[in-house]
């Protein structure tokens, strides 16, 4: 198990943006793809409590991760899992060695009540810039496609300053932003219709 704060900042942006924002800053040619697949249940009891879980597959390791409120951020708690984990997970079964699952159980959520909704692929672009990390992502969901400028900080005065420049400097305007796992789930009806 590793825990983490999480500092970070997003905006949501057009495809010209982010093409734009491509050819201004050194991300590399190619992108790194990730896929989310997100959990909640059926009465959305994480949502209630501003919690988020996740197995996130990348370069083909999993690792499941539930974001929780902080004070300076979000507080996640991660467990690498398996290929055979992260799929039992995925056909509601669980088990017992997750620090993930003992954090829910302390907030008494139930672990079998856990559902999984789908998934959210992401092509992600990152570079290194003044002190924070800036990312490009290019997510698809449910039918659905958008772009995203995220800026991870180690401190919440560094990354809004490196935020507020990017965006005046790009002449970018600050867009309300949630995060992909609400955009997800704001796109289930959608996707339901079609």
């Amino acid at each position: 198990m590793s825990q983490e704060i999480e500092i970070e900042f997003k905006n949501l942006i057009s495809e010209a943006e982010f093409y734009q924002l491509l050819a201004r800053y050194p991300f590399p040619e190619q992108a790194i793809t990730q896929t989310n697949y997100y959990f909640e249940t059926g009465d959305f009891a994480l949502k209630e409590r501003g919690c988020a879980l996740r197995i996130r597959e990348k370069k083909d390791q999993f690792v499941l991760t539930l974001k929780e409120p902080h004070p300076n951020g979000l507080l996640e708690t991660h467990d690498t899992l398996t290929r055979q984990e992260a799929h039992a997970i995925m056909n509601g079964t669980y088990f017992n060695k997750s620090h993930v699952f003992q954090r829910l159980n302390a907030m008494h959520i139930s672990v079998p009540s856990l559902v999984y909704y789908g998934k959210l692929t992401t092509n992600r672009r990152e570079t290194e810039f003044e002190d924070v990390l800036l990312v490009l992502d290019h997510s698809l969901y449910n039918n659905t496609s958008d772009y995203e400028l995220e800026i991870e900080a180690p401190t919440e005065q560094i990354g809004l300053h490196v935020f507020h420049q990017i965006l005046e400097q790009q002449e970018i305007i600050r867009r309300d932003t949630p995060n992909k796992i609400e955009r997800f789930f704001s796109t289930l009806s959608n996707c339901r219709d079609n």
